[in-house]
């Protein structure tokens, strides 16, 4: 297992346990609030994690011939139903009681963690799209827990300061440059950008050439927010020099799937 695994893994289980304080409390009503998920409560976010990182840890566990087999059962059930298959299960699994579901949720996290560190090394692990590797997914995992952390924390009118752990979330952010065009069936630029950003602590991060005539900088949380579709466009400082850079902000997406509505503009 690498270090950086190693270290991915500690802020995923670092902002599952800031989340995790922040429901475990909640009596039947504070579970039942809407979020700004439209038709998602906070227990359906929570069990959305819990079912996305049971089934990661099945991917993960793939390797196997009874990891295989599970894998395969889930694409299978997919398959039957590719449009619902993940907004049903969240519905399904937010039908538990809040210390059942927290407890399954407490389940998944640890067997996720497990599962990522025994992927055999130089292997990648199967999704619903390509190939990933367990860092990969580790990332992947963090940004869905942060974003829709983040629903939770809006739902409940919380706040909690950002933390430089959000890097991972920008760093997907840009590595998913050309899969949001191919969302929205368009043809990527050529041109590489260049994105620069301050992080919460003040640190600068920065991807692609200096001399890259297209760029994006501003603020790391708002581009985290935004590459999440947890903000509108116009309520982020981000700025965008050159017409593709600009066009990039208003489809940019982290996540897997089809492009989401976003939020309306504050």
């Amino acid at each position: 297992m690498s270090d950086l695994l190693e270290a991915l893994l500690g802020d995923l289980r670092a902002e599952g346990d800031q989340l995790w304080s922040t429901v475990a409390g909640l009596d039947a009503d504070g579970w039942a609030t809407p979020t700004p998920a439209p038709g998602w409560s906070v227990a359906t976010q929570v069990a959305h994690l819990a079912w996305t990182d049971e089934v990661a840890a099945l991917a993960a566990r793939s390797h196997t011939p009874e990891g295989k087999v599970a894998w395969d059962e889930v694409v299978l059930a997919a398959m039957a139903d590719p449009a619902g298959f993940v907004d049903t299960a969240a519905e399904e699994v937010a039908r538990l009681a809040p210390e059942a579901l927290l407890a399954r949720w407490g389940k998944a996290r640890e067997e996720l963690t497990i599962a990522l560190r025994e992927v055999p090394a130089g292997e990648k692990m199967p999704w619903f799209g390509p190939p990933m590797s367990p860092t990969s997914m580790g990332t992947a995992r963090f940004m869905e827990t942060w974003a829709h952390s983040l629903d939770v924390y809006d739902a409940l009118d919380q706040r909690h300061e950002p933390t430089d752990r959000v890097r991972h979330v920008a760093h997907l952010g840009v590595r998913t440059r050309d899969f949001a065009y191919s969302v929205h069936e368009q043809q990527p630029p050529a041109e590489p950008f260049r994105v620069q950003l301050v992080s919460p602590s003040g640190q600068t991060w920065a991807w692609g050439p200096e001399e890259a005539t297209q760029t994006v900088t501003g603020s790391a949380y708002d581009f985290c927010l935004l590459v999440t579709q947890r903000v509108h466009r116009d309520d982020t400082d981000l700025v965008a020099t050159g017409a593709d850079a600009e066009h990039w902000l208003t489809i940019a997406q982290a996540f897997a799937g089809p492009a989401g509505p976003g939020r309306e503009q504050r």
